[in-house]
């Protein structure tokens, strides 16, 4: 499974101490962001959970705007780097008809598991939110390729390509099986505010691909 305990801003890879301070700065921002909103946190607090002076985050982000899209899109970039790495693990030496659908599981609960659940996610989730009409840029990704409909969309291609799915549009069909099984543990728990069972999850997943290959599997 997929290592992701670093988290977007793991300072103790840095190879400064200025970097450390960078990253750490990054980390207390995100996490203040995510609490009380871009209004109500100020560079003081984030400086002060930081462990830093307020002049250091001044010269590394310039001001709170900046640093607030800064920690967004590095959050999301390791996101999706998270979501490229599972997904390209699992189905990018996939060629068996046999093996496609424990593999779309294994590949979606892997995703259910760790990804999912990761609190930066959570806080990305709520910043997009809660911010998006204050700072129109944070929706730029959904409007760009790179988002992660489109890197499962570009391993769904490769899979058709091989004559494993037959596929009109790829972004759709991803859409649809997101649908079936990702979102559906993102209603059930309310976005992980409520814990859902490990069988609970297997079940929706394994469902969800099921009828996911009905409409796009392989025919005869």
């Amino acid at each position: 499974m997929v290592t992701v305990q670093a988290g977007p801003f793991p300072s103790h890879k840095a190879s400064s101490v200025s970097e450390r301070k960078r990253q750490e700065i990054q980390r207390a921002a995100l996490a203040l962001f995510t609490r009380d909103g871009y209004e109500r946190t100020s560079v003081d607090a984030i400086a002060a959970e930081a462990g830093v002076s307020k002049r250091t985050v001044y010269n590394h982000f310039g001001d709170k705007e900046n640093l607030f899209l800064v920690v967004t899109q590095r959050t999301f970039t390791w996101m999706i780097g998270l979501v490229n790495e599972v997904v390209g693990r699992h189905l990018d030496d996939l060629r068996d008809a046999p093996a496609l659908e424990p593999t779309l599981v294994a590949t979606l609960l892997e995703m259910s598991r760790t990804i999912t659940q990761l609190p930066e996610r959570a806080a990305l989730i709520r910043l997009l939110i809660t911010e998006a009409r204050r700072f129109p840029v944070l929706t730029e990704p959904w409007r760009q390729r790179g988002t992660v409909t489109d890197v499962i969309a570009a391993r769904l291609t490769r899979l058709a390509d091989r004559g494993l799915l037959v596929l009109g549009d790829p972004v759709e069909a991803t859409q649809h099986l997101t649908a079936l099984t990702l979102n559906q543990l993102n209603t059930r728990s309310l976005f992980g505010t409520f814990e859902i069972s490990a069988q609970e999850t297997e079940k929706v997943i394994r469902s969800g691909v099921c009828i996911f290959l009905l409409a796009y599997g392989p025919r005869g």
